[in-house]
């Protein structure tokens, strides 16, 4: 897979703001983006350092599946998301809001 023609600002889709990901972000100092499907850890540490200037220690990169769905009677298929968490050092920070 090559992927040297991605735009590294590119990766990086929406910071992924839920009660579990704000825990980490109070605790451990970890971010949550989704990121596209195609993104690396290469990729998306660029991507953190172009967008907010910060260097990230880690990033760990996840894929959730998609999953069949019924809701209100009607079938469906929620769609499969990549996210991956971006460890910083002890001072650094992002301002998401």
């Amino acid at each position: 897979m090559n992927n040297s023609n991605i735009k590294p600002v590119s990766v990086l889709l929406r910071p992924r703001i839920t009660e579990k990901a704000a825990l980490g972000v109070d605790k451990l100092n970890v971010y949550v983006f989704e990121v596209t499907k195609d993104a690396t850890k290469k990729s998306i540490s660029t991507s953190v350092h172009g967008a907010y200037g910060i260097t990230p220690t880690k990033v760990r990169v996840v894929s959730l599946p998609a999953k069949k769905v019924f809701v209100r009677g009607k079938r469906g298929i929620k769609s499969g998301v990549k996210k991956a968490y971006v460890y910083l050092k002890k001072g650094d920070k992002i301002e998401l809001i």
